[in-house]
Formats: structure tokens, sequence, C-alpha cells
């Protein structure tokens, strides 16, 4: 990956639930670890898998550097610079409460507002601003060379994109403005609240409260009225570093039908939105055997083995025919052999349909122990960093080899 893992990078990884996102991230984090960068990654990971992978027995809202003895274990080398941090969803929210409130009783007013606690928690949003929030601070300290963030989860990956616009609108809308105006009293800001503009700002988080709404609501937007410019500057900021040449988004799909076809949706939202992918990793493409034959430069014999199969179903066709053991396995075998040819199929077109500039990568399908393994990580990474051309082996495993080869290099290189 030798254009994305570079000093000072952002890498932003994009995807939609159940894509294998937190493994690809971490597999990015040990590719650049080898690259001599002093690596850390921003997970979103709630069953604490990569922790365990990690061999981290705590991965909080702080960089966590992997130990020498997890890393000589696995096979690698132990003097690698990578760190690993949990996403705080709260502690990034009292960060910035902590840092903009005017002095300790408005941060203590704020912190134990039953609303404020309710709007970190579960406002739609909250987790893409914190891990934002945590990114922008590790960029502004300067502490890593290569930053690599696994979005959190969400209806579609554009929301975390989106965060840092949508905070700033709504803060800096002309209802809010009115709404965070000082009043003389709480009965007068929750007149205001029961405005149709001011509704208009809060209707989002009105459920939170239940009957308490008004008064809740009222006491934050009170408290926090003297900090709305500094978290606006703040946000502004921050969207100015996600569109930032330091920032690099990288989608990770999967060989499905429906995942190839939301990808494709989201490189054309990032493109009306002015945003570049980079490139895009198929998750759990084909299996290991495959596409090391394909990464030893072999497209043609990357998928021979389901001719194998072929020529199995015909030398066993009595035993097919009688339906016994023997011709169970076989059928597994050709529904095998055509769902994975259907893959191929699936991926070529999306790779021709995808811009030249994006690149192509391709992580293989691993057990499960495999990818909770520092180990399995590390092969998913040295997968994704062979170099092979995979526009190119797709459309010879289609083709069988006779379509002109294309100019679009590999990204991991």
């Amino acid at each position: 990956m030798k254009d994305l893992l570079k000093k000072g990078s952002i890498i932003i990884v994009l995807g939609t639930g159940g894509v294998g996102k937190t493994t690809v991230t971490a597999a990015l984090g040990i590719a650049g670890a080898e690259r001599n960068l002093d690596t850390a990654l921003i997970t979103v990971d709630p069953a604490r898998r990569l922790r365990d992978a990690l061999g981290l027995k705590r991965l909080g809202g702080r960089p966590t550097r992997l130990s020498r003895g997890h890393l000589a274990a696995a096979g690698l080398d132990p003097a690698l610079k990578l760190s690993a941090m949990m996403l705080d969803v709260k502690g990034a929210w009292d960060m910035m409460a902590e840092r903009f409130a005017p002095d300790a009783a408005t941060r203590r007013r704020i912190l134990q507002n039953p609303f404020y606690e309710r709007l970190t928690a579960e406002f739609a949003g909250a987790e893409a601003f914190a891990a934002l929030q945590q990114l922008y601070d590790l960029h502004e300290t300067g502490g890593f060379e290569l930053k690599i963030v696994d979005t959190p989860p969400a209806a579609h990956a554009f929301e975390f994109l989106e965060a840092p616009a949508r905070f700033t609108r709504l803060l800096d809308s002309r209802a809010a403005r009115w709404i965070f105006t000082p009043s003389l009293s709480a009965g007068r800001l929750a007149v205001k609240l029961a405005s149709q503009a001011a509704r208009f700002v809060v209707r989002e988080l009105e459920r939170f409260a239940g009957g308490r709404v008004l008064s809740s609501v009222s006491d934050f937007f009170a408290a926090a009225s003297e900090s709305v410019d500094a978290v606006v500057d703040q946000l502004r900021k921050t969207e100015v570093l996600m569109r930032s040449d330091a920032v690099r988004f990288v989608m990770v799909t999967t060989p499905e039908a429906d995942r190839l076809v939301r990808a494709r949706e989201l490189i054309d939202e990032m493109k009306a939105d002015g945003l570049s992918l980079s490139a895009v990793v198929i998750n759990r493409f084909l299996g290991e055997r495959s596409l090391r034959e394909a990464a030893r430069g072999s497209a043609g014999s990357a998928l021979e083995y389901l001719d194998e199969i072929r020529s199995l179903e015909g030398e066993l066709a009595d035993d097919i025919a009688k339906g016994n053991g023997t011709g169970a396995v076989i059928n597994h075998l050709v529904r095998h052999r055509e769902q994975t040819r259907n893959a191929v199929v699936r991926v070529a077109e999306f790779a021709r349909q995808i811009p030249p500039q994006v690149k192509l990568a391709v992580a293989p399908e691993l057990g499960m122990d495999a990818m909770h393994d520092l180990g399995g990580l590390h092969r998913i990474a040295g997968f994704m960093t062979s170099g092979i051309d995979m526009v190119e082996v797709l459309e010879n495993a289609v083709s069988g080899g006779s379509v002109a080869r294309r100019s679009r290099r590999a990204v991991f290189r």
C-alpha cells in the first residue's frame, strides 16, 4: 500500500456493518507498522475481538502499545510500533465539555445533566462524532506517524463522513443560535423550546428525557450556551481535516451481490460530496490457496481447482445419481464451484465499474480463529500488500486470459 501507508497519512476505513472493517483495519495497522511507521488504530469493536487478537488485556480510550512478547510470539518483529485504542464515545464528549466549558461549575452542570447523558449514549451520529474528535486529537498531538480509523457501524457508511457538517449545521443554525442565547431563567428558555423553530432543532432529542424533556434540555442548553462557538469552530476544523490531502478513504465490502451494489452507491455518494475514495478491499474473497496462486503470478491457475471439481463430477456421476455419501460430497463441491465462479464474475464486473483511480485489493476468507489471532491478521495484511494486479487476475479468471490487460495497479504494494 505504497501510496497510502506513509508518514502523515490518516486512513478512514468505511463500509456497512458485517463486512469485516475491524479485521481489515487491524491488518492495515500491521502492514503500516511493518513499514517502520509508528501506527495507531482507532476501532469500534463492541465484541472486543480486536483486543484479543492484539493480545491486549484492556483496550480503552487511550492508545495502548502491543507488547514485544506478543509480537514475537506471532512471528512478527518485536520492535514494531503498533498501538490500538477503543472508541470511547462518552469520554470524547466529556473531553469536549471539559475543554470548552468556561468554568468548573458549568462543566459539572453539563456532565451531570440527564439530557446530556442520553445525548452522548443514543443520539444518531454520537459514535461518529466521538471517533472524529479522538482522531482530531491524535492528529493535533502528532504522536503517531500513521492513523487508521475503523468507522462506527451505521445504517450507511456515509453517516461517518457527514457527522462534522451535520453537527455544525445543527449548532450553527438560526434556531439553535436563538436557543443558545442566554436567558434570564430556565422558564424563559422553556418557552423558547416550545416554539416551532426551536422544536426543529431538538426534535431528534425529545424522546430521551421522557416527561422531563423540557427541564433537562432547558438546563443543558443554558449551561452550554457559552461553549457553542468553540464547539462549532472545532467541528469546522475537523471537517477541514477530513477533506485534506492527508486523509485517504478505504472501503471494505464482500463479494455478495447486495454488498457490491451498496459499495457502488457509496462511491457515487462520496463523489457527489467531493470526496475521493482511494481504495476498495474485497474481504472474504476466495480462499488462501486461490489467492496465493494469484500472488505467485499464476492467474490462470488461481481457480483451476474448480475445474478439478468438474472432473470429479464426471468421474463420479453414478455415485451422484445414487445419492450416496460420495455423491453428496460432490454435490456440495459443485455448489461451491458455482458460487465461487459467480463471486468472481460479480467482483470482476464491480472492478470494471469503479473509477480507474480507485485501487483494488482483496483479503481471503479465513476461519474465525485465524481472524482473531495476530498471525491471521498478519496473513491478511500479506495478501493486501502482495502487489498483484487484482483487476488482471479477475479478468483472466473470467475470460481465460483473453482480455487485454488494464493499466490499473494494485493499491497495496
